[in-house]
């Protein structure tokens, strides 16, 4: 609506502004020609460098697309699909004077916002596309340049999750750090720019924490009397519960894993146990997917109980005030205190009206 009305009024009114026919001379129409590059054994050596930098930023660009994606809309996107269909397009796009493609957060964040919930809803984009260039080029530059800035920013407010803000200002130092550059850089220099810093700054706090989990201790009286009351051996594990565990390091570039408690959430029992007792560290990506577990597990009727965490993993989730998504009574500190929580809680479900699980003999 903002853009045919705003259009209109230009058109209508002849308000000096510029257009996209003023600016750039309108949209060429008509289907680009078929043009097979010449190979030329001089330039590859040249071109080899930059290559690879687009392709890596148009990779992470796409990729940062899909996460947006999937954060406003709750679904999962494929990585290995993103990419090898950015490669087909980027391979084809040349042939025809095109320039390399990546996948848009803007243009994203607007279809999901219209109501796309497919992958349809981008062949509809491209087909409109297609049909603005072989049938409507013409009246395309009479489109004001502000008009399209203005819709910009209103996309760009939309799409910048204001209300993460203050979670992310829970997290460590380190963290805030590398946010608030990523940030400033991409307002004030260029988004290539900030990529490129954020990913080296992430993969530096990335060692950082990695490293700071590595310890030497001896194993003392109160050690070995401490592993006791966390392992499973003789202890009962109920029907009602079901028990997964997270080992080594829970970071950005692992929390794809916790994919698995996802796809079998309609047949798990009714109560679902997170031991944290061997996860040496968490970041706030892993803190996101711990806070999206949550929230998946109670819309499908379920609880869920955190137990064994350790002293960075415990202090980050206190920091960030993890226990607003689960209870502060369902974060326990050993294996033992969680099974008796599981066992209030199943009764408490059962109490409201919850299907009472049958414990096998």
């Amino acid at each position: 609506m903002a853009l045919f009305v705003g259009t209109a009024i230009v058109a209508i009114f002849k308000l000096p502004v510029e257009t996209i026919g003023t600016r750039f001379g309108g949209i060429p129409s008509g289907l680009p020609k078929l043009q097979v590059p010449q190979f030329r054994f001089d330039l590859l050596r040249p071109l080899i460098s930059p290559a690879v930098t687009v392709a890596m930023l148009g990779a992470i660009e796409s990729l940062m697309s899909a996460v947006v994606s999937d954060r406003m809309s709750g679904g999962k996107h494929n990585p290995n699909v993103e990419l090898v269909a950015q490669g087909v397009a980027n391979v084809f796009s040349p042939l025809f004077g095109g320039l390399p493609a990546t996948g848009a957060i803007a243009r994203t964040a607007t279809n999901i916002r219209s109501g796309a919930k497919t992958p349809v809803a981008g062949m509809v984009h491209a087909l409109t596309l297609l049909a603005i260039v072989l049938f409507a080029a013409p009246l395309a530059r009479f489109i004001p340049l502000a008009v399209l800035a203005a819709i910009l920013f209103v996309v760009s407010y939309n799409m910048g999750e204001w209300r993460e803000i203050p979670e992310l200002l829970k997290l460590s130092h380190l963290e805030i750090g590398t946010w608030a550059v990523t940030f400033l850089l991409t307002v004030f220099a260029d988004l290539t720019v900030a990529v490129e810093v954020g990913m080296i700054l992430a993969a530096l706090v990335f060692i950082r924490k990695v490293t700071s989990t590595t310890t030497v201790a001896q194993v003392t009286e109160e050690y070995v009397r401490e592993g006791y009351a966390h392992i499973l051996q003789h202890k009962e594990i109920p029907a009602y519960v079901t028990i997964f565990r997270i080992h080594g390091p829970f970071l950005f570039g692992a929390t794809d894993k916790i994919e698995e408690i996802f796809a079998q959430i309609e047949e798990l029992p009714p109560i679902v146990i997170l031991r944290l007792r061997n996860m040496t560290a968490i970041d706030a990506t892993g803190l996101q997917a711990l806070e999206k577990l949550a929230d998946v597990v109670h819309s499908s009727s379920r609880g869920l109980i955190l137990c064994g965490a350790r002293e960075q993993p415990a202090r980050l989730m206190k920091q960030a005030e993890f226990e607003q998504h689960v209870g502060s009574e369902n974060i326990c500190r050993r294996v033992e205190e969680a099974l008796e929580r599981a066992k209030q809680l199943h009764a408490e479900m059962v109490a409201q009206g919850a299907k009472p699980v049958v414990l096998e003999a």
